[in-house]
């Protein structure tokens, strides 16, 4: 594979400002912090559309805030409910259902697509705004994990471009930018840093008994409930090791994990002469939100800076994928075929929410994780988007008769 996020953007016509802004997933934590830093910067962005799933409430608020022209919901009954709280005199166009996201991330009247919708969700909407030829600001490393490979045909066929939203991703962009030949050949390897989640130095017997609660406690970030469980298992690690083999075009060897508990490294590249160069910063959502929709500006976030004389020490140390081997599966998955981190993906997703409502415990998500993979029969390179989203749906309706015998 050629990586094409390192030398796409620097190639691609600059984007003007204010830049039209579409936000998949404008009420969860990334669509937040995103509007946070749009708000610190109104004069370059015009926010032209907001999804907001079925939290009515905050959508309106958001909306009542920038009036973007088209909003977008789940069901009948949020939009009902939102269309209730809108400020008096603002009427924007309320799409419903999924495919209503599929409609913002396409609309004409957008440049600039930031995909933060949570889960396999996000997959078609980023697919269709990568085939609309959109710059996409990528927070949902699902759609890359489900179908990697379809999003980058459709990046090469339309010139979309992808920045990453993901920190660990954003701080490798960061570290390739204007180092890295357009080939790759003078990078060794990619090292993610993972801050280990709250059960790092635990035993096994203590993974047995944990709760949900514990899991949730992330130690450094503040994070919506599946993916502070995914860190805790490590899985999220492992979605980014495939993320990262598709954005950067790397076989999974060459992708390396290190645990880092302070979490200010967020990422390092390895050059063919043994330097390494690392993005470090204070763990905040809102620096690699900024970097990817105002890119190539830096501009001020009026947040705390970084002060390594308080933080004194970084420390790194090797992943255990043997106590925790959601890593482990993450790697095999890739390696196995284009459609196993379909599989993956599916069966994490279901076992997360298994384990969210108290009916398996914690050391049972990679158990079940890896029984979908083992019975998974794979599909080859030219797997379309609907034969992909079949065997997500599938693996999800196996996984939830399986747990519930």
């Amino acid at each position: 594979m050629k990586s094409y996020i390192s030398t796409w953007p620097l190639l691609a016509p600059e984007l003007p400002f204010p830049r039209r802004l579409a936000i998949l997933g404008s009420t969860g934590s990334i669509g937040v912090n995103a509007l946070r830093v749009v708000a610190r910067h109104r004069e370059l962005f015009q926010v032209a559309a907001l999804a907001g799933g079925q939290n009515a409430k905050r959508l309106a608020e958001q909306a009542g805030e920038f009036r973007p022209a088209v909003l977008a919901v789940l069901d009948d009954a949020t939009a009902t409910e939102l269309r209730a709280l809108l400020p008096a005199g603002y009427t924007p166009s309320i799409l419903v259902g999924p495919e209503a996201y599929v409609t913002v991330a396409t609309l004409p009247e957008t440049d600039l697509v930031l995909s933060a919708i949570v889960g396999a969700a996000g997959f078609l909407p980023t697919l269709a705004a990568a085939e609309a030829g959109k710059r996409i600001a990528l927070a949902n490393k699902e759609s890359l994990v489900l179908g990697g490979l379809l999003i980058r045909q459709a990046c090469q066929r339309s010139g979309a471009v992808i920045l990453p939203v993901d920190s660990e991703h954003n701080a490798l962009f960061q570290a390739l930018c204007g180092h890295a030949d357009s080939n790759g050949a003078e990078l060794h390897k990619l090292i993610l840093t993972a801050s280990g989640g709250p059960f790092r130095g635990r035993d096994a017997a203590f993974l047995a008994a944990v709760t949900p609660a514990q899991a949730l406690n992330h130690p450094n970030w503040s994070m919506g409930a599946k993916i502070s469980v995914d860190s805790a298992s490590l899985m999220n690690k492992g979605l980014e090791v495939i993320e990262a083999c598709h954005l950067y075009g790397l076989p999974v060897a060459r992708v390396d994990v290190l645990v880092h508990p302070q979490s200010i490294v967020h990422s390092l590249a390895e050059y063919v002469d043994g330097s390494q160069l690392a993005h470090l910063g204070v763990p905040d959502m809102r620096i690699p939100i900024a970097h990817c929709l105002c890119f190539p500006r830096r501009v001020g976030l009026g947040m705390p800076r970084l002060d390594l004389a308080q933080v004194g020490g970084l420390t790194f140390e090797r992943a255990d994928e043997g106590l925790f081997p959601c890593l482990r599966l993450a790697k095999e998955a890739f390696a196995a075929s284009p459609s196993h981190p379909a599989v993956l993906n599916a069966a994490n997703e279901v076992a997360v929410e298994l384990f969210l409502n108290g009916d398996i415990g914690f050391l049972d998500i990679p158990r079940l994780i890896e029984a979908e993979l083992d019975r998974h029969t794979p599909l080859g390179e030219d797997a379309s988007a609907p034969q992909l989203l079949e065997v997500d749906a599938e693996t999800r309706l196996h996984l939830r008769r399986a747990a519930s015998t």
